[in-house]
């Protein structure tokens, strides 16, 4: 009871800060991603295939989150866009204080749309909100169509779900019709976008979503505020 109670305080705390975060960006007009997905599945990837999709049209900007390294970042700001880095130390996911501060220290003037890439796990990520706006998780076709079936948490807790690397569909072992039939069993009101992030192929749907959400955000905005996160 008393392992319970200490995770009470600490989902509670955390959601407390999420809610600062949310506000926080909201004042701003900036539509936020939790972009969730397993090691290897292709997070970074589609914030760099968005990039590029997006350049000119909207002004990006994107937390890593890693548990060492800065590769992702140094990757992402050599195109251009403002990154920084969230480095774990052995965590396996986020939590909405370490975005805290990290949006203390990211350049946000001027951005639509900011990338919030959560370590790369299938399980821990899907307890912390961050103060995103959406919830979108990579589950790509090298991984298998099971992942539906042995992480339902995450396949429930996303708003949307994108399918990567469907350049390998005939080529790794993937029953495509299944797993989105699994998808939306767990989810009926989840969105779908199937794409490469190697060819570009589905890109364009996927980027007309951001642009439509970017937009409904622009639309609701607060008027601006002083101060900042406390």
């Amino acid at each position: 009871m008393r392992n319970i109670g200490v995770q009470e305080a600490i989902l509670s705390e955390n959601d407390r800060i999420a809610a600062q975060n949310r506000g926080f960006l909201a004042q701003r007009g900036i539509f936020t991603i939790n972009l969730m997905a397993s090691p290897g599945a292709g997070k970074t990837s589609l914030i760099a295939g968005s990039i590029e999709c997006l350049r000119g049209e909207l002004r990006l900007a994107v937390i890593e989150g890693d548990i060492a390294s800065s590769i992702d970042t140094d990757r992402l700001t050599s195109m251009g866009v403002p990154a920084v880095q969230i480095n774990t130390g052995g965590d396996c996911h986020l939590e909405a204080h370490a975005v805290a501060q990290a949006l203390s220290r990211l350049s946000l003037e001027g951005i639509d749309l900011l990338f919030i890439e959560n370590v790369g796990n299938l399980i821990c990520p899907t307890s912390f909100d961050l103060g995103q706006s959406s919830k979108v998780m990579v589950s790509s076709v090298s991984e298998g169509d099971d992942k539906p079936q042995k992480y339902p948490a995450m396949f429930q807790a996303v708003d949307v779900v994108i399918l990567n690397k469907t350049d390998l569909l005939g080529i790794c072992p993937f029953d495509r019709d299944p797993f989105l039939r699994a998808v939306r069993q767990l989810n009926p009101e989840v969105q779908i976008f199937e794409l490469s992030c190697l060819t570009g192929a589905g890109m364009d749907a996927w980027t007309d979503w951001l642009n439509r959400r970017v937009d409904e955000t622009r639309e609701i905005r607060r008027p601006s505020q002083p101060g900042g996160l406390s």
